[in-house]
């Protein structure tokens, strides 16, 4: 019997302190046998593949993302490139010529905050349609814009859009109407009468989404946010997962996060701690290597995109403005307990400083109270950190979920909202490292783009779209960075036992590269391409670029050797 594959002739940064650098793997079963075998160990591969110098680093992991989200905005018309209001009735025109009458326009990727906080006027929307309804999603996924055509709809489902909405906001103009704008919570008005998607639909849309994540190295992602809230898609949409796994179609390995409001309290016995959870019991941690579920996400806080996150001090130019919580405090916080006793891992959504106090109070107080989960909790964005804040979460081990990315596309408008005293606390790298927190990498995609080379350079750079710096003090390496994105993230999905490095037993993720992100200029590591993607051992993005050699007679005739005998040690290690 052979070993499945040898990689050799690469240069390899596996991320494994007690050896850094080697040339060649050996991988068997899907994971990684050895680490720069020798040449008679290296005979017994199956196959080969040359990697001709190429830089090889463990597989990207991308800890909160929404791939169902960005899937199905490949499948709508896009604004994520428009450059002003006319561009978007445009858009939204080119869209509707091929709809019926009736059809719904559905378009993604609207970011009012480069158009200097411009919205789209409804009635200049019902004209570009052609009377059909509009849904236009922004880009923060905390907002939505209508044109009168789809508010005349809600209205005639028996909504009143003049109510108060508990966490959001039906936006009225100066003339007394509803401006199309809806804010948080509001989104549901809309939601109410186009959701479920059918399954199938999400299960096309994990496919779209993980077959482009190959392209970009990534080989794990951790969905964050599914089958509740206005996050949701379907009450069903785990299973579109396990759909979509079973058919071939998730092309990486995928974590997703349940939303608070699909779990339910839960009848038992009264010695039993579930309290709030899915039927039967199931939580955090249910799954295998390739589909496992995750923390449970739980959202505080708005966005600093759409000012609506919930700060101490009010946002710069927004008098009395300090953006809101999604849910009374108290609920928040019983809600949170309630779920992590009943053995939820927590994801708890908070950007504002104010949304984190509170954030930081109820994962403190759930670890204190019911110990530690299966997978670390979690606080994610951290928009606006106060460093008193990072000490308190370094003490209770928290994971903080930064996206350094949204600086390279949003920094000048989020820095114009923040003003010069909290800009240095947004988003923070260097701070965690030095605090000995875990800092993973992640994107937020679709809100931003996810590729992870871009969002390394990111992290290293911090260059706001005008080029000015934005929180210099909190510049990282780019060995950091990739460390960010490799055992950073595995540390933070608690997979570091299993990913995030390329060692002797951890799963064959990698990524083929045509340099070395961390010896090029910063300005280059966005500029860094990505040859080929492997998962569990399988080539799935670049395989022409890497064709598989077979084994010679003289490497056949090597399991006579001694060689062989090690490799009968070798294998032995990895069997359960």
């Amino acid at each position: 019997m052979l070993v499945d594959l040898l990689i050799r002739n690469a240069h390899i940064l596996t991320q494994d302190p007690s050896r850094p650098v080697a040339e060649s793997l050996l991988i068997h079963d899907g994971k990684i046998l050895d680490v720069g075998p020798d040449a008679g160990v290296a005979a017994l591969a199956a196959r080969t593949i040359d990697a001709e110098g190429a830089t090889i680093v463990p597989g990207f992991n991308d800890v909160h993302a929404h791939s169902v989200w960005f899937g199905l905005g490949l499948m709508e018309a896009g604004l994520g490139a428009v450059k002003n209001l006319e561009d978007v009735y445009d858009v939204i025109g080119n869209a509707a010529v091929s709809l019926g009458t009736d059809e719904w326009v559905v378009a993604s990727g609207f970011s009012p905050l480069l158009l200097d906080g411009e919205q789209p006027d409804r009635d200049r929307l019902d004209a570009a349609a052609g009377g059909r309804p509009v849904w236009i999603k922004h880009s923060s996924g905390h907002a939505c814009t209508l044109n009168g055509v789809a508010l005349a709809l809600i209205e005639a489902e028996g909504a009143d859009l003049r109510a108060e909405v508990d966490g959001g906001a039906v936006v009225m103009g100066p003339d007394g109407r509803p401006t199309g704008l809806l804010e948080e919570n509001a989104m549901r008005l809309v939601q109410d009468l186009l959701l479920p998607y059918p399954l199938e639909t999400i299960e096309r849309a994990l496919d779209l989404a993980t077959t482009h994540y190959l392209s970009e190295g990534i080989t794990s992602v951790t969905d964050a946010g599914i089958a509740g809230g206005w996050i949701g898609h379907s009450p069903q949409e785990f299973a579109a997962y396990q759909n979509a796994k079973d058919k071939g179609l998730l092309s990486v390995r995928m974590q997703p996060m349940v939303v608070l409001d699909a779990l339910r309290p839960l009848q038992g016995h009264a010695t039993d701690a579930v309290t709030k959870g899915l039927d039967t019991g199931i939580r955090t941690g249910l799954g295998d290597d390739w589909l496992r579920l995750g923390p449970v996400k739980i959202f505080s806080d708005g966005s600093l995109l759409g000012s609506t996150a919930y700060v101490t001090e009010e946002y710069v130019g927004c008098t009395h403005n300090h953006g809101y919580l999604q849910m009374d405090a108290d609920k928040l916080r019983d809600a949170a307990l309630k779920a992590y006793s009943s053995g939820w891992a927590v994801a708890m959504h908070a950007i504002g400083d104010h949304a984190i106090d509170h954030a930081i109070d109820i994962l403190t107080e759930a670890q204190e109270t019911f110990g530690l989960n299966a997978l670390p909790n979690r606080i994610e964005h951290g928009g606006v950190v106060r460093p008193d804040q990072l000490d308190r979460i370094a003490a209770a081990g928290i994971v903080l979920v930064p996206q350094p990315h949204f600086i390279t596309e949003f920094g000048d408008g989020m820095a114009r909202l923040l003003g010069p005293k909290r800009t240095p606390w947004s988003y923070p790298g260097k701070s965690l490292l030095d605090r000995g927190v875990v800092l993973p990498g992640s994107s937020d995609r679709p809100v931003s783009n996810g590729r992870p080379l871009d969002v390394m350079q990111s992290f290293v750079e911090r260059l706001t779209p005008s080029g000015e710096v934005y929180g210099p003090a909190e510049r990282i390496t780019a060995a950091e960075a990739l460390a960010a994105y490799t055992t950073g993230s595995a540390a933070a999905t608690g997979a570091e036992g299993i990913k995030g490095r390329l060692s002797p037993g951890y799963l064959a993720d990698l990524v083929f590269l045509d340099q070395d992100p961390t010896t090029v200029k910063s300005s280059a590591i966005g500029a860094t391409q990505v040859l080929a993607t492997m998962v569990g051992g399988d080539l799935r993005w670049g395989a022409d670029k890497y064709p598989l050699q077979t084994p010679t007679e003289e490497s056949e005739s090597a399991l006579s050797t001694p060689a062989s005998t090690e490799y009968a040690a070798l294998t032995a290690k990895e069997t359960p």
